[in-house]
């Protein structure tokens, strides 16, 4: 009985490829959640009701109703539809809409928030109103939704724990296997969370640079 880390050694690199496809996943998820968002915005505010409201149904869907179903339906369900995704895919998809829909909350806020006379004078510039929005009021709205972003992707790092139930060789799972194998979960989960902080980390240092990075350029 007691901790006996003398364990994790044999299985470190089956914790270390399970971190790596981690890091893909969050980054991957992060992106699509990130421009997903812009595009529900613009979705959400600009588009006639025709596209509005099935846009409005599907955020009701995403934010009221849990990751875990939600993954569960993009994985198994859709296969009774013919669309046979692989689990990677799959995870990357679910956890990229939903957090997406969240994003593109706060992305509205913030371009309703940019002054109307920005959009006034990129017309009388010559600037179709999709150039505008593009060019001008989107960049302007953008820069002030990274913190708040930068949040929704920490947590879209700790929510990709769930994509194991579908069997995304992610870190989880991985120190899961490894438990299956030595009956030592505590070890392991140590070490996974060790490793989910690291990236953790990694991603708050890399929020911060990009913060200072837009306060100087405004």
């Amino acid at each position: 009985m007691g901790l006996d880390f003398s364990v994790v050694p044999p299985y470190l690199d089956i914790i270390l490829i399970g971190a790596l496809w981690t890091v893909a996943l969050t980054v991957g998820a992060g992106l699509l959640s990130f421009f997903g968002g812009i595009f529900f915005a613009l979705i959400a505010l600009y588009t006639p009701a025709i596209l509005r409201l099935p846009f409005r149904a599907f955020e009701w869907l995403f934010m009221g109703t849990p990751l875990l179903l939600q993954l569960f339906l993009i994985y198994f369900g859709l296969v009774q539809m013919g669309v046979d995704l692989p689990a990677f895919v799959a995870g990357l998809i679910g956890l990229g809409l939903h957090f997406a829909v969240y994003n593109s909350e706060i992305i509205q806020a913030s371009i309703l928030a940019v002054d109307k006379g920005q959009m006034e004078a990129a017309r009388t510039l010559g600037f179709s109103r999709a150039q505008a929005l593009r060019k001008v009021v989107v960049p302007q709205a953008v820069r002030e939704v990274v913190p708040p972003i930068g949040n929704n992707m920490i947590a879209l790092l700790k929510d990709s724990a769930l994509v194991s139930v579908i069997g995304v060789g992610e870190l989880t799972l991985s120190a899961q296997l490894a438990i299956g194998r030595t009956y030592r979960p505590f070890e392991f989960y140590l070490v996974a969370a060790i490793l989910y902080y690291i990236v953790n980390l990694g991603m708050e240092a890399v929020l911060r640079r990009l913060e200072r990075r837009i306060r100087l350029a405004r």
